[in-house]
């Protein structure tokens, strides 16, 4: 070694690189890679293994700053990982490494997962010996159309960044583009830089410079005067305009400034699931979801919104109820947004900047500028006649089971304004985008981008180590508790406490419910014995003890039977300081939130069975009121 260059490994130089990063704005910085989840394998535990463990004995200030975190599962930690870079709006990231073959695609879902929610998280899957001298070893493809073709290819569609190192010299340029694309709010998601096990172990001589200390600044795009005006005059023109509010809203901080210009133009507004909590649920101005589960307010005043301002949205299919929800016949959109593919979209007037700042600008440009008042009493008086509905559905007084909405209602009365409820998948997703009343823009955590079944318990471990200071409550059906709950251990070793809230139903109650209105009948979305007689599985329920399972993971368990005992089981849990599963029973049939928007899932066009044919000429009255926005 000499003063201009260090003899490491691939992967020891990796580990004091991560190390040595930082992220910054508005004057705040901290670590971009605050440490690294994984499961070792023959493919890096001789790799990165043995750099982390040097790392951590050494505990030097090269890299003694990167803690590793043992998983339970690949898929599971880089959604953990999603959820503790959403947590801490996209600021910090965490890195995944997995072992060779299945221990990397296994994290192929996590990846899809955090690129369709722009979220950042960095994977370093073990790949197959860049020499090629053991081929075939141990869980390889073999591909008879290519040489270097491997299953970590698999992870460039589901990737923002895609490298794989076969010399340690591409280190270098490979990880200075991957915290590139990490720290970029309009192009992130996964970073994949794979890491063949043979190259992880493989010493070079690393200039020292590699290893500084580096700050990436991720700044706010400053909105153009131009645009600006071109919004402000396209919402002067509006006698029904309204906000949706996204996901980019909260990641830019922007919760002030929205209010600010809300109450400055009395212009109501409307939230998606990223964007719940960023005005409060009992704003004036606030109308709640929208969309194919939103608020019958929200939805009523989109359908007849002449101009609708999208501020950090992606517009996803269930935020424009499959294009019907926007019904005004010359409707039109103007679309604030850092990405230039989302603020183009609907044909937009775009104005692309940063939520807060382009916010501020709009505020400025409309002084004295206000929206008909007969428009904001409308939206108030919508949005109250709502407030009743969701106060009916929180006590429907459902038995013998409770309906799902009564828990939820329960719950929400529970708990503070600060704590944190995640979900993403089945049924709960509609029933909280209609009826949660969030105050706190980091209170509601629902995964609607890729709603992914498995991600909650995962998420519950991530959102809790970014903000232990307050209460994660993780919901979860049966369904997604059985597909990827054993992170529950992860939270019982490392001391982290969550609470769980498991709601058993026995079977799919949303896609159950979704195959009942499609003329589908709700085939196959019940736990159930196979029925000798019918050969179907339409028999008993099945003995699944999911409380007892919990219990085996390591968790303290509370069982209620109804929503009194399901109260006190929460108190409980609250007062505890372990991680703790309430299990509670609800009716899968119901009674549901009244929804007022519609989701495009085709329908068979002919069928044998009454139950369809209905279905589809419900389906054909509902694509005829579908349009593009032009």
């Amino acid at each position: 070694m000499n003063a201009e260059t260090v003899r490491l490994t691939t992967s020891q130089a990796l580990v004091r690189f991560l190390a040595a990063q930082f992220s910054e704005r508005d004057g705040v910085e901290q670590r971009l890679i605050p440490g690294v989840w994984g499961i070792f394998g023959h493919g890096n535990v001789a790799g990165l293994g043995q750099a982390l463990l040097q790392a951590a004995h050494t505990g030097n200030e090269h890299s003694g700053g990167l803690p590793y975190y043992l998983a339970r599962n690949e898929q599971a930690m880089v959604h953990a990982s999603a959820a503790f870079s959403k947590m801490r709006n996209r600021l910090q990231v965490f890195a995944c490494t997995a072992s060779t073959g299945p221990g990397s695609t296994n994290m192929l879902t996590g990846a899809a997962l955090a690129t369709t929610n722009r979220l950042p998280v960095l994977l370093l899957p073990s790949d197959m010996f860049a020499t090629r001298y053991p081929d075939p070893v141990l869980q390889q493809l073999e591909d008879t159309r290519a040489g270097d073709v491997t299953v970590n290819d698999a992870f460039r569609p589901v990737s923002k960044y895609f490298d794989r190192i076969t010399r340690p010299e591409q280190l270098i340029p490979a990880v200075l583009s991957a915290m590139r694309v990490l720290t970029d709010p309009m192009e992130t998601g996964a970073v994949t830089v794979c890491l063949p096990q043979d190259v992880q172990a493989e010493a070079y001589e690393w200039p020292i410079e590699f290893f500084r200390r580096r700050v990436w600044r991720i700044g706010r795009p400053v909105p153009e005067a131009p645009a600006v005006e071109r919004v402000a005059e396209l919402l002067r023109s509006a006698e029904r305009p309204l906000i949706v509010a996204g996901g980019g809203v909260v990641y830019s901080e922007a919760e002030a400034e929205l209010r600010q210009f809300a109450e400055a133009t009395g212009i109501p507004v409307a939230d998606t699931h990223a964007g719940k909590g960023a005005m409060p649920w009992d704003h004036p101005q606030s109308v709640g979801g929208i969309g194919s589960t939103g608020t019958a307010a929200a939805n009523a005043l989109a359908a007849d919104a002449d101009v609708v301002l999208g501020i950090g949205t992606r517009y996803s299919d269930f935020t424009t109820a499959s294009h019907t929800v926007f019904a005004h016949a010359d409707v039109t959109f103007a679309n604030l947004n850092v990405a230039r593919l989302d603020a183009a979209k609907h044909s937009a007037e775009m104005l692309l900047a940063d939520a807060k700042l382009g916010l501020a600008a709009l505020t400025e440009a409309l002084e004295g500028w206000r929206v008909d008042d007969a428009h904001t009493a409308r939206a108030r008086e919508l949005a109250e006649e709502w407030r009743q509905t969701t106060d009916a559905c929180y006590s429907v007084g459902h038995s013998p089971l409770p309906a799902q909405t009564e828990i939820l209602g329960a719950l929400n009365d529970v708990l503070d304004e600060r704590d944190v409820v995640i979900n993403a998948a089945g049924s709960m997703p509609g029933d909280l985008q209609m009826l949660w009343r969030a105050r706190d823009p980091k209170a509601y955590n629902v995964e609607y981008a890729y709603s992914c079944m498995g991600y909650e318990v995962a998420a519950g471990l991530g959102t809790k180590m970014a903000a232990p200071d307050r209460e994660v409550v993780v919901l979860v059906g049966d369904g997604s508790y059985l597909m990827l709950s054993s992170e529950i251990v992860t939270m019982v070793s490392e001391g982290l406490k969550v609470i769980l809230v498991v709601v058993q139903n026995h079977g799919f109650a949303s896609i159950g419910a979704l195959s009942e209105e499609l003329g589908s009948q709700r085939f196959g979305t019940r736990y159930r014995y196979r029925d000798p007689d019918t050969g179907l599985l339409d028999g008993d329920v099945l003995p699944v003890d999911l409380a007892a399972n919990a219990a085996s993971l390591g968790a303290q368990v509370l069982t209620a039977h109804g929503v009194a005992e399901f109260r006190d089981a929460l108190a409980k849990a609250r007062a505890s300081s372990k991680t703790t599963v309430v299990h509670v029973d609800v009716d899968l049939y119901g009674p549901n939130s009244p929804g007022s928007g519609w989701w495009d899932v085709p329908v068979s066009e002919v069928s044998e069975l009454d139950s369809t044919r209905n279905a589809y000429d419900t389906y054909a009255a509902h694509k005829r009121t579908q349009r593009h926005y032009l």
